[in-house]
C-alpha cells in the first residue's frame, strides 16, 4: 500500500540530539577534539568593560571564525546564515538548536575591532604552534615565509611580450646590453617597443651567428704560411 505524508503539525515536544545527528567522521568531530578556548576570554579582558550588558560569547565567534576558514566561507554574512542552518556548524559552536547565532554587523565590528586591537589571532596562532610543538608535530626550530607578489600571465603571446619588455626596461635604466660571446659586444643602443624589439633581437641573433659561421669558415680556408 502506497503511503502519503500527512499534513506537516507542529509538535509540543521534540526529542532531538544535535549530537546523534552528527556523523562521527565529519570534520569538525575531529577538530574540536583538539580546540581548546579556555585562555581567550583571560586574554580579552583588558578589551572588554566591566558595566553593562553582557557581550556575545568570544569564544563563539572563534568556532565560526575557524568554521569559515575550514570550509571556505569567506563572507561574513554567508557565514553567520552557513551557522543557523548547518546542524554541524551549530554543534561545533556549542549553539544548540535554540541559540541565537550573532548578525554579521556585530561579528564584524568585533573582529575587527576587539580581537583586532588584543592581537587575539596572533595570540591563537602562537598557541597552537606551541601545542603542534609539544606534541612533537613540529620541531620549533625554523620556519619560512612565502609573500612574494607576481603578476600571473597566461597568454603565450603576451607573455614573451611582457618578458621583452622588461628586458627593454632593464637596457633602458642601464643604458648598455652587453650581449656576453657575442661578436659585437659592448654596444649601446636604444629601447624600442615590444613587437619591435622582438623582431630586432631575433634578426641581430640570426645575423650574429651568419657573421660568426663565416669568420670561422674564413680562418680555416686561409693558407697556413711557414
Amino acid at each position: 500500500m502506497m503511503g502519503e505524508q500527512s499534513v506537516m503539525q507542529e509538535e509540543l515536544f521534540y526529542g532531538f540530539s544535535l549530537e546523534r545527528h552528527v556523523p562521527a567522521d565529519h570534520l569538525l568531530r575531529a577538530i574540536d577534539h583538539f580546540v581548546d578556548l579556555s585562555a581567550i576570554r583571560q586574554h580579552l579582558a583588558p578589551f572588554y568593560s566591566s558595566i553593562g550588558r553582557p557581550s556575545i560569547d568570544p569564544e563563539l565567534l572563534i568556532r565560526m571564525l575557524i568554521v569559515g576558514y575550514c570550509f571556505g566561507i569567506r563572507s561574513e554574512r554567508r557565514l553567520c546564515e552557513e551557522v543557523h542552518l548547518n546542524l554541524a556548524y551549530r554543534w561545533f559552536c556549542r549553539l544548540g538548536l535554540e541559540g541565537d547565532v550573532p548578525d554579521h554587523s556585530t561579528f564584524s565590528k568585533t573582529r575587527h575591532g576587539r580581537f583586532r586591537d588584543a592581537d587575539l589571532l596572533r595570540e591563537l596562532f602562537e598557541t597552537v604552534v606551541r601545542r603542534c610543538i609539544a606534541e612533537g608535530l613540529v620541531g620549533g626550530e625554523g620556519f619560512a615565509v612565502d609573500a612574494s607578489m607576481i603578476v600571473a600571465d597566461a597568454h603565450r603571446q603576451r607573455g614573451i611580450e611582457t618578458a621583452v619588455a622588461r628586458l627593454l626596461r632593464y637596457i633602458s635604466a642601464s643604458r648598455v646590453f652587453r650581449m656576453g660571446s657575442h661578436p659585437c659586444r659592448d654596444r649601446v643602443f636604444r629601447p624600442m617597443s615590444s613587437f619591435a624589439g622582438t623582431s630586432w633581437l631575433r634578426r641581430r641573433n640570426r645575423s650574429a651567428c651568419t657573421f660568426s659561421a663565416a669568420r670561422k669558415n674564413s680562418r680555416s680556408a686561409r693558407p697556413a704560411y711557414g
